[in-house]
C-alpha cells in the first residue's frame, strides 16, 4: 500500500525559521493520526507544510501524489482538491447560509450542474447529522453544529486524508466527543486518513491512533 503523505528529512518552517528538522512521516489510506505536542513546536507548520502554505527548503515531501518541493502555485488548487481541511475556529462565511457555504466550495472546485452539486451538499450534511441545517445562517448555530458544517465542507471532494487542526479546540468536552466521534466513524467507515493536531491527551487515549510527538526542534512516532 503506498503511502498517501510522505515526509523524507524534510524541515519544516515557520516563515523562513526552521521548527522542525528531519522530519519523517508516512501516512497511509485509513490511518487516524495523532500530531501532539506543546504550543510553538512545529505541529501546525506540519499542517500548514502539508497544504502548501508553508514551503519546502530541504527534504522530500508528497502530498496524495503531488510534489510538495518547488510545487507550482497553479499546482496547489489541485492539491487541495485531494484534501479536507478542519479548523479549530471553522472558517465558515458568516454571509451565507449553510448550503451556499458548501455550493461556494464545490464551485470553485470546478463542479458543474451535471456532478450534481445539490445531492452532494445534501449527502454530506447527512453524514455529518445536519441535514437540517441547511437553509441555517453559521451564526444561528452552535460551535459544535459549526464544526460539523465544517467536516461536511472537508467531505466535499472525497478527500482521501482529512487534515485537522485543533478541532476540538474551542469545543466544552461533550461537544468536543461529539466531533470525535464523527471523525472515528468518517475513518472507519469511509476509509478516509485522519491527521489530527491536539493538544488534548486525553482525546489520544479515548480515540487512539498512531502518535507523532513534537518537541525540541523534531517530530517522532511514539
Amino acid at each position: 500500500m503506498d503511502a498517501i503523505i510522505t515526509f523524507k528529512n524534510t524541515d519544516i518552517l515557520n516563515g523562513e525559521t526552521p521548527v522542525i528538522y528531519g522530519l519523517d512521516m508516512e501516512i497511509f489510506p485509513g490511518d487516524f493520526v495523532y500530531i501532539i505536542g506543546k504550543v510553538g513546536t512545529g505541529k501546525t507548520s506540519i499542517i500548514r507544510t502539508m497544504i502548501a502554505e508553508n514551503r519546502i527548503t530541504k527534504g522530500e515531501a508528497s502530498v496524495c501524489g503531488i510534489q510538495l518541493h518547488g510545487i507550482r502555485q497553479k499546482q496547489i488548487p489541485l492539491l487541495r482538491r485531494k484534501l479536507g481541511v478542519v479548523f479549530q475556529d471553522f472558517q465558515l462565511l458568516m454571509d451565507r447560509n449553510v448550503e451556499d457555504n458548501l455550493s461556494f466550495v464545490l464551485k470553485a472546485t470546478g463542479w458543474k450542474p451535471k456532478d450534481e452539486p445539490d445531492k452532494r451538499i445534501k449527502d454530506v450534511l447527512k453524514s455529518v447529522g445536519m441535514e437540517t441545517k441547511a437553509h441555517k445562517m453559521p451564526h444561528q448555530l452552535s460551535g459544535g453544529e459549526q464544526q460539523r458544517i465544517a467536516i461536511a465542507r472537508a467531505l466535499l471532494n472525497n478527500p482521501e486524508v482529512i487534515i485537522a487542526d485543533e478541532p476540538t479546540g474551542n469545543l466544552d468536552d461533550d461537544t468536543a466527543d461529539g466531533i470525535l466521534q464523527l471523525l472515528s466513524n468518517i475513518n472507519k467507515e469511509q476509509k478516509t486518513a485522519i491527521v489530527m493536531v491536539t493538544h488534548n491527551r486525553s482525546i489520544v487515549q479515548r480515540y487512539p491512533g498512531r502518535v507523532f510527538l513534537c518537541a525540541d526542534e523534531a517530530c517522532t512516532e511514539q
